[in-house]
């Protein structure tokens, strides 16, 4: 059973991280399979949308595994085989959890359980967010001695009020799903029923969009944060351009005027 499923369907990839006896936990093969499943998602050029999910009703992740990640990060255990090897060579160097570089393609996080400390940096770095009424949310890093280091710090302070943003960081109590979408941290809250349905209605709405358009406008929004106005517009011109220079730009309107769905081709 690999600690990471992946499958694509049409544009849309699935990613399940699937180690539910340990509530998900981050393992270092799981970051490995992580990784290469965000590295397909980002060279594959059929691939749009992803979403992200977790195994179980239980947990969508619960963080690091605090007996076999942390221990080889602060090096108080040596590397015991290859995924530790692959972990620290390939994964440790480029900044911890995944999504904690940004993505070029959208993310749709399909939050079916808690999703705590490392889990909630990987819900961080996504851009729309559905969980079930039972999901709880919290960074616990700090009642451990370490660091929430997958983009936190960063983050938090950004995607909710900062006073609430470091009342999680610094006491690291958990927050129902309810309160984190009155926070606007989620977009939604729903039935476990109706979570993928949900969430994949959501990636398939991305993925019918212009993928160049989606592409840019999501890296404009991350880079163009806590930039001074004149710099900010200045990089929404340069992500704008090469959108209306495109094929599909051209596409987009006609099949407006001609009343029929458009067809993208990403160029």
């Amino acid at each position: 059973m690999a600690a990471v499923e992946f499958e694509v369907n049409k544009h849309i990839a699935v990613i399940t991280l699937n180690r539910p006896e340990a509530r998900n936990a981050f393992d270092p093969e799981m970051l490995v399979r992580l990784d290469d499943a965000f590295r397909e998602v980002e060279q594959n050029d059929q691939i749009r949308v992803a979403v992200i999910t977790g195994s179980g009703d239980k947990a969508f992740c619960a963080g690091a595994d605090l007996g076999q990640l942390i221990p080889l990060i602060t090096r108080s255990r040596k590397p015991a085989n290859e995924w530790d090897e692959r972990y620290l060579s390939e994964v440790a160097k480029s900044g911890g959890y995944l999504i904690s570089k940004d993505t070029v393609k959208p993310v749709v996080a399909a939050i079916n359980g808690h999703a705590i400390a490392g889990g909630m940096e990987v819900v961080q770095g996504t851009d729309i967010r559905v969980a079930v009424p039972s999901a709880k949310f919290g960074l616990q890093e700090v009642k451990w001695a370490i660091f929430p280091a997958g983009g936190s710090t960063v983050r938090m302070p950004r995607q909710i009020p900062y006073a609430r943003a470091m009342e999680l960081l610094l006491t690291g109590d958990l927050i129902s799903a309810e309160e984190a979408l009155a926070l606007g941290f989620l977009n939604y809250v729903v039935e476990p029923a109706d979570l993928m349905d949900k969430a994949m209605e959501r990636a398939e709405k991305l993925a019918s969009n212009g993928p160049l358009a989606v592409q840019a406008i999501r890296k404009s929004v991350r880079e163009v944060w806590g930039r001074p106005q004149a710099e900010a517009f200045e990089i929404e011109v340069r992500y704008s351009k090469p959108v209306f220079q495109s094929e599909d730009a051209v596409e987009g309107p006609k099949a407006f005027m001609e009343k029929r769905d458009p067809v993208y081709k990403g160029r």
